[in-house]
């Protein structure tokens, strides 16, 4: 049983932690895209914006069970299978990425507009404005917001468990509801209870060493 839940364990870390990853790659792109091109934004596109909005606000509003079962064919396409850890990061990055997008584009908009204005007025370009200004100065609040995505995503990986996604949510479902070996059930949930905490505590940690104005 101890080697079970340690293999539940680092299958659930893997998912959570590849899938933020990939999911930070499509989300944290498009969440400066929503700002950038914004009507106040520094290049605005405001059709585009709207475009945008629509679809990230629709793949948010579709709940990830639903979502889980809806791209199963899609997941058994790009992975050859729909059962195991590496099956459902496809969903996980699905879900997360526009939840991810939303983070990145409140943590830019709270960037000072006069840090934004003064760097436009030495000629620097919205490229330059982006890598060099809104990320770097967002920073504390886009870990922060990295904290939530990496939590929230753990938490859609033990939902994956009724799939048959792996991890330690699978290990609750076949074995503390279907076998009602509650104690299994109890270990599992206090495993992922001490592994939110921990995720949450790193990222406050590192948020507040990157904070200037603290």
């Amino acid at each position: 049983m101890f080697e079970m839940i340690w293999q539940g364990l680092l299958e659930t870390l893997y998912m959570t932690i590849v899938s933020t990853l990939l999911s930070y790659v499509i989300g944290l792109p498009l969440g400066v895209a929503l700002v950038v091109t914004d009507k106040d934004g520094i290049y605005p596109l405001v059709g585009f914006n709207k475009v945008l909005g629509v679809i990230i606000n629709l793949l948010r509003s579709v709940p990830f069970l639903i979502l889980l079962i809806a791209v199963l064919p899609f997941t058994r396409f790009l992975v050859g299978t729909t059962i195991g850890s590496t099956a459902t990061i496809v969903p996980l990055v699905i879900a997360a990425f526009p939840f991810i997008a939303r983070l990145v584009e409140s943590s830019i908009k709270e960037v000072d507009k006069g840090v934004i204005e003064a760097a436009q007025s030495m000629g620097a370009s919205t490229f330059e404005i982006i890598c060099k200004v809104l990320i770097p100065e967002a920073k504390p609040s886009l870990i922060i917001g990295a904290a939530i995505a990496i939590t929230t995503i753990l938490s859609y990986s033990a939902m994956a468990g009724i799939v048959g996604g792996g991890g330690l949510g699978d290990i609750a479902i076949r074995y503390g509801y279907y076998r009602y070996q509650n104690d299994v059930m109890l270990v599992t949930v206090a495993i992922l209870v001490v592994v939110v905490q921990v995720f949450q505590e790193v990222g406050m940690t590192i948020a507040k060493i990157t904070d200037k104005r603290i």
